[in-house]
């Protein structure tokens, strides 16, 4: 997925980044965001890896 020429040593480089909205894009078009979770390209999903229950989290109403 890179285009790099040639091709990219780190294919964990990010090309884009939206901290306000807390993701970045990888050059090899994985979607990585700042819970750790990942989309990959393939659309394979890799879950968050919180050190904390899900139930502490604040849920705005």
């Amino acid at each position: 997925m890179c285009f790099h020429h040639p091709a990219c040593p780190n294919p964990e480089h990010v090309v884009a980044a939206r901290p306000e909205q807390g993701w970045s894009l990888r050059c090899d078009g994985t979607i990585v965001f700042d819970d750790t979770g990942e989309l990959r390209p393939d659309g394979g999903v890799v879950a968050p890896h919180r050190s904390y229950p899900v139930e502490r989290l604040a849920v705005a109403a």
